[in-house]
């Protein structure tokens, strides 16, 4: 690891950079300001941050959220899967195509503020920022597709990733992935906030959007009451290789964020829980999904043959003319030749017995060998 990356692993603000002062002392107070000694300079870090956000955010309020309230979000394609389960391949593959737009590492980090600060101050971020993300060899950068949860973390403080900066407060986020737990007020606050970024995205890139956060896929129906005429593919992958990718994730993820000690029990019985919540939310909801607009692809059909997934996704959604995005897809797909994916150890027998127990409807749908 680079001394930049050191630096910025041990004191960078991580899910905080782009919150405004009053965000941060409410998710603060969320965890009754409880920040552990090694982690102070990082807390320090953030609330110096936060004060020309703050300023910076009104500024970009005062200058464009009317016109902001005025866009309409139309066709969003919301990718749907569990963490790790080739999310992030199938987003870029998508987001090749210019006619749509995404959101990207800068937006989701500033979400406040990325219409007066991306064109000027991007190029400063991208020079802290790791070549790659920690947990994997996946090219990493200010401009890369990246998931909007991250923007709930600045935005609201509502968001089940956060469990990773305060640990000790699992309880407190876990109820963010479902929203089934949260109060009234939480999820309204979340939905406004959600609606807020997307007319956002909308006003910056004049386009559709493709939109990918693993954990929209137990959110189908808060999705459809959102976005009525949204469209969905959902990507699979073996459970058995999700829960240990997972499991190296957190390892490798989590020392960016932290403000807490603790979280051991990230690794085994977390993982595994959100995995089922996610998927049991998912066949629940799936139905609610209108004919022609929801489309599956399995991670192993996707890594042998991208170029011809992705066309078989546009026809089943009914996305625009293929063809003219097929050479820079090819181009892109080329460009990957030689990546080396990671290489994890086996599960435990018990964790294999739990994994295939608790998810087992998981493995009949798919097809997967238990």
């Amino acid at each position: 690891m680079q001394l930049r990356d050191v630096i910025f692993r041990s004191l960078g603000p991580g899910a905080f950079t782009g919150v405004t002062l009053g965000n941060w002392i409410k998710i603060l107070r969320d965890n009754r300001f409880s920040v552990d000694g090694p982690f102070w300079a990082r807390a320090a870090i953030v609330t110096l941050n936060a004060i020309p956000n703050t300023l910076i955010s009104g500024c970009e309020a005062w200058l464009y959220n009317q016109k902001i309230g005025a866009c309409e979000v139309h066709s969003a394609l919301f990718i749907l899967g569990a963490w790790r389960s080739g999310t992030t391949h199938l987003h870029n593959l998508l987001t090749i195509d210019d006619r749509f737009g995404f959101p990207n590492y800068f937006q989701v980090t500033f979400p406040k503020t990325f219409l007066l600060t991306e064109r000027t101050t991007s190029w400063l971020v991208n020079l802290c920022l790791p070549k790659t993300r920690p947990q994997d060899n996946v090219r990493f950068g200010v401009s890369v597709p990246q998931e909007e949860e991250f923007a709930f973390c600045s935005l609201t403080g509502l968001s089940v990733l956060l469990v990773m900066a305060f640990p000790r407060n699992a309880q407190f986020y876990d109820r963010f992935l479902d929203f089934h737990d949260a109060s009234e007020s939480e999820m309204q606050q979340w939905k406004d906030s959600f609606v807020w970024f997307l007319k956002k995205l909308t006003f910056k890139h004049h386009r559709p959007l493709v939109l990918k956060s693993p954990g929209h896929t137990c959110r189908i129906e808060i999705l459809l009451d959102l976005f009525p005429d949204a469209k969905f593919v959902h990507i699979h992958r073996n459970p058995y290789e999700v829960i240990q990718s997972a499991q190296h994730t957190l390892r490798k993820a989590q020392p960016w964020w932290q403000l807490q000690r603790g979280g051991d029990n990230l690794e085994s019985d977390r993982i595994l829980n959100h995995y089922k919540e996610m998927y049991d939310g998912f066949f629940c909801q799936r139905h609610l999904i209108p004919a022609g607009r929801f489309h599956e692809i399995a991670f192993e059909d996707l890594e042998r043959d991208p170029v011809g997934r992705i066309a078989a996704t546009y026809e089943a959604l009914n996305l625009p003319d293929f063809t003219r995005v097929q050479p820079q897809l090819q181009s892109y797909v080329d460009s990957l030749v030689g990546y080396q994916k990671n290489v994890f150890p086996a599960l435990s027998p018990d964790e294999r017995t739990r994994v295939s127990t608790e998810c087992g409807r998981c493995f009949e749908e798919w097809g997967y060998s238990k």
